[in-house]
């Protein structure tokens, strides 16, 4: 019997969760896709602390008339220039048990065109 999609994402995020976090020196870098919009956020684990975050709902993306890929990237170049903000450079890639394809990949460009490294 097949398992339904959302119980499998989660079993994979937990495992993924068990092996990475994220430290000051290189936090880690969250994404959570919804039908409509998608949500990332950068992490200190150790600290607790979520150092800086980017949506599909802010007003500077919102406002535009784009696809969901091409508005994933705008939010992951919109991260880039927050994490240059707080000082963060390098972080490790949370991509929370989806595919790395489509808005997934399409944000993690964006961010590296921002000046992320991962």
């Amino acid at each position: 019997m097949k398992k339904n999609n959302s119980y499998q994402r989660s079993r994979i995020r937990r495992r993924v969760r068990g092996k990475i976090s994220g430290t000051a020196a290189r936090p880690r870098l969250s994404v959570f896709r919804s039908n409509k919009q998608i949500y990332t956020q950068i992490i200190d684990d150790e600290a607790g602390k979520t150092l800086a975050s980017a949506s599909s709902q802010d007003e500077s993306i919102s406002s535009k008339t784009v696809t969901k890929i091409e508005q994933a990237k705008l939010v992951g170049m919109l991260l880039a220039e927050k994490a240059k903000e707080a000082n963060v450079e390098a972080v490790i890639f949370d991509r929370s048990g989806y595919v790395y394809h489509g808005r997934i990949k399409s944000m993690a460009d964006g961010a590296r065109e921002g000046g992320l490294k991962f």
